[in-house]
This record gives structure tokens, sequence and C-alpha cells, in this order.
């Protein structure tokens, strides 16, 4: 039964051409893109709001300073966050369930074991088919042609997002979801990282350090964009830019919805009438199904 469905799964591909496949780009105008990403953001009921959350983002450096590696900020970024109201709601707290799953050094292979393979389908599950934002996410991809049902695409992200390939030594040491929202280690600098929860977290238990933020977008209030300086448990991230506030299921729509509409480009979203450039990066030296690529990157740009 599990081959005769990764079968009619790879047939769908093939007929539908649908994913980050080469007509991706052209099926979606970029008005289309930019009033599903406002539908998303009006439907993201689980970011913080202003009493849940509170920063301060301190020193703003000029963005050719980036590389100083100074501290400018002798405060945390995050002085107040509710974690008992926030990190309670089903989607955060699959998210925080995978946080001790990874190594974060590239060239260490990653191994789950079947708990930690059910972790990632309940992320999915809560993030995507148990929220209104995520079955809105599945509705304009389903009406657009890029899936024919749940499982498909269920199955896609859970590839997409979570299949192992190798960034050093030939050994399966990333996935997409690794890379992006807790960040990894190579070549002695930090690879990655582009969300807010890691970030609060590492910070809170000393192992990283704040030094500088180099953007913030418009926004008054939550999600927010930082482009932020930092150095976690010795190693530098020049520039780290998240989405501040939002839901884990924001952040995985998001990305999602630029991967597969503008694989390997910049995307133009639009959270409550203020524009947001995100950069999708593919991982082109391995594939899965019918050739579709993992995802590499993903993360606003910042000036």
């Amino acid at each position: 039964m599990r081959i005769f469905q990764l079968l009619l799964f790879t047939f769908t591909l093939i007929t539908q051409g649908h994913g980050n496949s080469p007509e991706s780009s052209s099926r979606v105008s970029d008005s289309e893109i930019q009033d599903v990403s406002e539908v998303l953001f009006l439907l993201d009921l689980n970011r913080a709001s202003e009493s849940q959350l509170t920063i301060n983002p301190q020193t703003l450096i000029q963005p050719s300073d980036t590389n100083s590696k100074t501290d400018l900020s002798p405060l945390p970024l995050f002085v107040y966050v509710d974690e008992a109201s926030l990190f309670s709601k089903p989607t955060y707290a699959a998210f925080l369930a995978l946080l001790d799953n990874y190594e974060r050094k590239t060239g260490v292979s990653e191994t789950f074991s079947s708990t930690e393979e059910q972790e990632q389908e309940n992320f999915l599950k809560e993030s995507l088919k148990n929220t209104e934002l995520g079955r809105e996410l599945f509705s304009f991809f389903y009406t657009k042609g890029y899936y024919r049902s749940w499982e498909e695409f269920l199955y896609d992200l859970r590839m997409m997002w979570f299949g192992l390939y190798s960034r050093s030594s030939g050994k399966l040491d990333s996935s997409g979801f690794e890379h992006i929202f807790l960040g990894e280690i190579k070549n002695g600098k930090v690879s990655g990282f582009h969300n807010w929860v890691r970030f609060y977290l590492l910070e809170k238990s000393g192992q990283l350090n704040y030094y500088s933020h180099s953007y913030d977008g418009p926004w008054t209030s939550y999600p927010d964009v930082l482009g932020m300086q930092f150095m976690w448990d010795g190693f530098y991230k020049q520039v780290g830019s998240a989405l501040i506030g939002s839901s884990p299921e924001l952040d995985l729509a998001m990305y999602t919805l630029c991967y597969i509409t503008r694989p390997g480009k910049q995307c133009l979203l639009s959270l409550g009438g203020k524009k947001l450039n995100i950069q999708t990066y593919t991982w082109d030296k391995t594939t899965y199904g019918d050739g579709r690529k993992y995802i590499a990157s993903a993360c606003p740009i910042t000036p």
C-alpha cells in the first residue's frame, strides 16, 4: 500500500507539474501571491500580541557595519515573552518538541527516532491541517493546481522541509527545517537561523548574545521583521533576519508559499498593507520524488 501511494504521488507530480518545477513561477501572478499572503496574515490568530511580547532592539547599525562583531546592545533583545499563553498553543508546542532533535554542526549525520518522526508529522498537522491559516494555504495551492489532495500536500511538505541532505562531508546532516528554523554551525559561522522563538529560548538560556540590528521593519505590531547581529555560543551571525512575533504556522506558510511559487527567487508578500520580500533558495545537489528540490533556505530580505 505504501509503494502504491508513493507511485501515485509521483505520477501526480509528473502530470500536474506543480511545486518547484520550472513552470511554478509562471502559474501564479505576483498580485495573487500578495493577496493570499494578506489573507494568511489576517488568519494568523496565534501570533503574539503586544501584551504577550516585548522586545528592545537597542542599537541600529548601518548594513555596511554588520561584520564588526561588536556587542553594541548591553541588554537582551527579548524583554518579555508570555510563555504560558503562547507556548501552550498546539502549534507552538509542536514546534518546541522539534528543537532537541538536531545536531547543530554540519558534517554530523542527523538520525531520527520513530518518536521524532512523529513529532515532524505532528508539527505539519497542527500548523497546516488544524489551523484556518494552513487550510487557506492548501486551498490556494489546490485551486491553482499544485496539489490534488491533502495527502499529496502534506507528503510533499514533509519531504521538502524535513528530508535530509548533505551540506558537509557527504553526511545527511541538514534539512530546510533545521537550517531555517533552528540554525546551523558551518565553517565556524552561524548559517540559517531565521526564527524568533528559537532566538528567544537560546537568549534566555544564556547561549545567545544579541549585538545589534541593521533593519527594523515598518510594522508597529507583530509580526515585525528585524535584521539582527548576534553571537551564538561563540559563533557569529552577520544578519539573522526573522519575522518577530509570528506564529510557527505563519513562518511555515509564508516560506512555503514563496518556495513553491517562486523557488530560488525573491518573492514579494504583503502583510497588513506593507510589503515584505522573501528570498528562497533551492537545494540543487540532491532531489526527491521525480526530481523535486528540497528547500535550502528562506528568509526575509533586509537592506
